[in-house]
């Protein structure tokens, strides 16, 4: 069941509830039944304050909130017990117990309790009629029959609040567990710095949903024998919420993409292609595919794919960087016989390409890089990409000689230059 608490109506815009549906539709957490707006259900919620009104368990209040700290301070700091008012445009007080604790069973930290003589008489409708965000929760609930909130540990305070409305209500609480907030490595509480701050940058910067979701499942939970890869059917059936730790869990998204890694290069290759063309816009047709063949066991997100095979589809700017790093020491000899052989190979296999680009290291006794890595500049414009072998296959004779042809010439114009000097 999916309930958006929107009863704060300036923060609960449009945007934002869409932004959650959003999320919720990418992660593949679906639901049943439509959303349940919560702000929809106001005249429940008006329905059970009048109810509490009745029974005297809740009252009007005018008093502000410079009155509440005034009582508080002459009362020796005691929770601020008000005056019933008759004033129908009051704020509505629920009647908090003056002895006793509220305890709050959490099935992660234990039993916490809660002094009832140090809390206020709280807010649980505005003098307008509008029910707070606490009142709200513990109607819907009770009608709505949740056996479960699990939830971060910032709403344990909320807590007590909504069982003593329940109560007041003659309800049975669901049961509670407050999940500790998620940190960054460096220890503090997990913000933008720490990386991506929301589940749409993780869609955006090319994660999968089912990596996304495995890592979340994994942070301050695991299994007895330290799984780490798991699918969704398997996080449902493993998981216990006994299991969950007190202390705060790590995000750490290098983390997140060594396993987005490890799903990406677990997938089929059909369903690898179709992922990557949705991400790039692209059609998933023969030339897409084969590109993702060669870079499905470089790349880490599907951010990374395009770098690494765009030179397939257009031309690549050269990186003059790599061009200075690479193509020195030889190059120009090295590149001019690679170019022959390529002219020549009868077959542009990636295993053909090998054996003949092969003996051009046999003869010179040269170490691969010396001889790959100027064929990789001039193909791709970087020294980074799929294999060389694979990235000329994929590329084809023709535009392959027609590149290094260009590497050649402007090695050539570029070591005559040098000689003049």
């Amino acid at each position: 069941m999916l309930r958006i608490e929107d009863t704060d109506r300036e923060r609960s815009t449009p945007e934002n509830v869409e932004q959650i549906l959003d999320a919720l539709r990418w992660l593949e957490l679906d639901w049943d039944d439509d959303p349940v707006s919560q702000a929809g259900r106001a005249d429940r919620h008006r329905e059970a304050l009048d109810q509490l009104l009745e029974a005297g368990v809740a009252y009007r209040d005018t008093a502000t909130g410079e009155d509440v700290a005034a009582w508080k301070k002459e009362h020796g700091n005691r929770g601020y017990r008000g005056a019933p008012s008759d004033d129908p445009g009051a704020a509505v007080r629920l009647k908090v117990p003056d002895d006793g604790d509220t305890v709050v069973a959490d099935e992660i930290r234990g039993e916490v309790r809660f002094p009832n003589e140090s809390s206020d008489d709280f807010v649980i409708a505005r003098g307008d009629g509008s029910v707070l965000y606490n009142f709200a929760v513990a109607v819907d609930d009770a009608d709505m029959e949740i056996t479960h909130v699990i939830r971060g540990d910032d709403h344990l305070s909320n807590t007590p609040k909504q069982l003593l409305v329940m109560d007041s209500l003659g309800v049975a609480p669901p049961r509670y567990a407050h999940l500790p907030l998620l940190h960054g490595p460096d220890g503090k509480k997990l913000s933008k710095r720490h990386g991506a701050a929301s589940v749409q940058e993780l869609r955006d910067d090319g994660y999968l949903p089912a990596a996304v979701r495995n890592y979340l499942a994994l942070l301050g939970w695991g299994t007895q024998d330290d799984t780490t890869i798991m699918s969704t059917e398997e996080l449902i059936e493993r998981f216990d919420i006994a299991d969950v730790g007190r202390a705060s869990a790590i995000f750490d998204e290098k983390k997140l993409r060594w396993l987005n890694g490890r799903f990406m290069r677990e997938m089929d290759l059909d369903a690898y292609t179709e992922v990557v063309a949705r991400y790039l816009g692209r059609e998933p047709d023969e030339r897409l595919r084969a590109a993702c063949e060669i870079a499905q066991e470089k790349a880490q997100t599907l951010e990374e794919i395009w770098p690494l095979i765009h030179f397939i589809f257009e031309e690549p700017a050269t990186d003059e960087k790599a061009w200075k790093k690479v193509m020195k020491d030889g190059s120009l000899a090295l590149l001019s016989e690679a170019l022959e052989a390529l002219r020549g190979a009868e077959s542009f296999e990636p295993e053909e390409l090998e054996t003949s680009l092969g003996r051009i290291l046999a003869e010179h006794d040269v170490k691969p890089g010396k001889l790959y890595q100027p064929i990789r500049v001039a193909i791709t414009g970087t020294s980074v990409s799929p294999g060389i072998f694979e990235s000329l296959a994929v590329l084809g004779k023709d535009e392959s000689v027609e590149r290094v042809e260009r590497a050649v010439q402007r090695l050539s114009t570029e070591s005559g230059s040098t000689s003049s000097r």
